[in-house]
């Protein structure tokens, strides 16, 4: 096609854009190099086109003197909307000429077109019939307003000729203002189609992971459900911790997964101290400056009142050590405690043992193969069924009180000490994004934005949490309605831009810590909740050339994004 029949495309359906993209200013000095490349016959055709509309609008043709008051009132509305109209066309040429340097638009936006075409066209034959009905409805009303004049003369019925003349031009203008109604909503919906239709394309480029996240969560699930009964029968007369019900946490159950071969479904066990014990978290500050770690303390307590209410328990505070010995199980001090602290280490070789030999009691071991996978701070298993494979990760944990915030024992480090628990906010985030998730409409891809960065960056430096915490934000302040696939292709541009403006400031505030605006579901201790930010680029301010190393990685994520966008090779 050549470029005045695509400039003819793009002026038949005034305001038709691809979404909107972050302005010049705000982009990497790669994103604008090519508003200078911009072709000078595509930018005459613009040019030429904009000022034809431009004279059109502003220099109306004249159409006689011999005008009533109520038509001059009509055309004076009508000229006003026309006025307006003029100012939102240049700022979408000014906006359509930018994209010109971002967008490959002879490829990309024409196709769009092409696809909206035959709706915009039959919108376009609506809004025309309007137009003529509008104008018959001008002509007709100076006729009326001429033969009242004449009434009003020849009856002297001047009052309900007033009010005839009003009624006549409240009926002028509310066909003025529906005309000018559905000129606009055909202009939202041919820019709804366009944005559809790139964003298909652009999510067609995208080779998504073939995956089944939702059965392999249900499946993780039920099997959990199944120890805990028997976890519970087993576990009732002794004095290891209680287990309470599974939670599922991590990307799998977030709906989302970083890679499609080595799916982990991950979740966590709350532990409560069993009877004649109690926990206190201790918070560990040695070497700590950011990141809270604890300790949890295992305490006895006196048990002497059971044994009155004809319970069969000894205390451990106030009975012999040999009576203790020969008639009761040892204390959790005794078994899974180093100098009286609940130990990682041991915990996980206990609970591995646990999870070995209840397995063959569980329905589950007539179809499935169990292999237990080594691991000093979690349980880590799989299995399979000669058709698919899932593995799955147990961790534990300590709640503090009744929140949303747990101490864990996933490491936070390279090395962690066995009786340290870090601060865990797995659970209180798995609970915003499935917030999210039920408070979306149907079609919302904000969990196809944060899947496809998060496998974009692999390799390039940035971590998972770092995407994920960059998309949490984004989740918080743009509405659930924006996060469609005519939105796919702004949000993420959003995801890159704000990335980009993360790494130069060296600064990206944690998302649960210190959050005063989550969503009520969400229950924080309160000194999470008014902690000070905590900034996970805390290494960048730190280290001027982990920050240099850092922007080299966003210029390779970015030409990376762009590849796609643009569908080159």
């Amino acid at each position: 096609m050549h470029i005045d029949e695509i400039a003819n495309v793009g002026w038949q359906s005034p305001g038709i854009g691809v979404p909107a993209v972050p302005s010049a200013s705000r982009l990497p000095p790669s994103a604008t190099h090519g508003l200078l490349s911009i072709p000078l016959q595509t930018m005459d055709s613009w040019i030429f086109w904009f000022l034809l509309l431009q004279s059109i609008f502003q220099f109306p043709q004249p159409v006689g003197d011999g005008i009533d008051d109520a038509t001059r009132q009509r055309m004076e509305a009508w000229a006003k909307l026309q006025e307006e109209e003029r100012m939102r066309l240049e700022l979408e040429v000014e906006r359509l000429i930018l994209k010109q340097g971002v967008w490959d638009w002879g490829d990309l936006v024409y196709s769009a077109l092409w696809f909206g075409r035959q709706e915009h066209e039959e919108e376009n034959d609506h809004v025309n019939e309007e137009e003529g009905r509008f104008v018959e409805g001008n002509e007709e009303g100076a006729a009326n307003a001429q033969v009242d004049d004449r009434n009003e003369g020849d009856e002297g019925n001047g009052d309900n000729d007033v009010h005839g003349e009003e009624n006549n031009n409240d009926d002028g203008n509310a066909q003025e203002v529906a005309a000018h109604a559905q000129v606009h909503a055909g202009v939202e919906v041919d820019e709804h189609v366009l944005a559809d239709n790139i964003g298909r394309m652009v999510m067609e480029r995208i080779q998504w992971p073939v995956q089944d996240l939702l059965s392999g969560c249900q499946w993780t699930t039920d099997v959990m459900k199944d120890f805990a009964r028997f976890f519970r029968r087993v576990l009732s007369d002794t004095f290891y911790p209680v287990l309470q019900e599974a939670i599922g946490v991590g990307s799998a159950f977030e709906g989302w997964s970083p890679r499609e071969q080595d799916v982990v479904y991950q979740v966590l066990v709350p532990m409560t101290p069993p009877r004649g014990h109690s926990f206190h978290l201790e918070l560990d500050t040695a070497g700590q400056r950011r990141v809270r770690n604890f300790r949890v303390r295992v305490q006895q307590e006196c048990t002497c009142g059971e044994a009155q209410r004809g319970k069969d328990m000894l205390c451990f505070l106030h009975q012999p050590e040999e009576e203790l010995r020969a008639k009761q199980d040892p204390s959790l001090v005794d078994t899974l405690c180093s100098d009286s602290y609940l130990d990682v280490h041991k915990t996980a070789r206990w609970f591995y043992q646990l999870v070995r030999a209840v397995w063959p009691a569980l329905l589950q071991s007539h179809c499935w193969r169990l292999v237990m996978l080594p691991s000093k701070r979690s349980c880590q298993f799989q299995v399979t069924n000669g058709r698919d494979t899932f593995r799955i990760e147990i961790l534990f944990g300590v709640r503090q009180d009744d929140t949303d915030v747990f101490v864990s024992s996933e490491p936070r480090e390279a090395y962690t000490c066995s009786t340290v628990w870090p601060e865990s906010y797995a659970v209180a985030e798995v609970k915003f994004l499935k917030y999210m998730t039920r408070r979306a409409p149907y079609g919302s891809l904000h969990l196809k934005c944060l899947q496809f960065f998060i496998r974009l960056q692999l390799g390039l430096g940035f971590s998972t949490y770092t995407i994920k915490t960059i998309v949490m934000h984004l989740l918080n302040v743009i509405p659930e309605s924006q996060w469609r696939r005519r939105d796919f292709v702004s949000r993420l541009l959003d995801i890159s831009e704000s990335l980009r403006t993360c790494v130069e400031e060296r600064c990206l505030y944690h998302f649960i810590v210190g959050n005063r605006r989550l969503p009520g579901v969400i229950h924080l201790p309160p000194d999470v909740q008014m902690a000070t930010y905590y900034n996970l680029f805390h290494d960048l301010e730190m280290d001027p050339i982990a920050h240099s190393q850092a922007m080299s990685q966003y210029v390779d994520l970015y030409r990376s994004l762009r590849r796609i966008i643009d569908n080159e090779d």
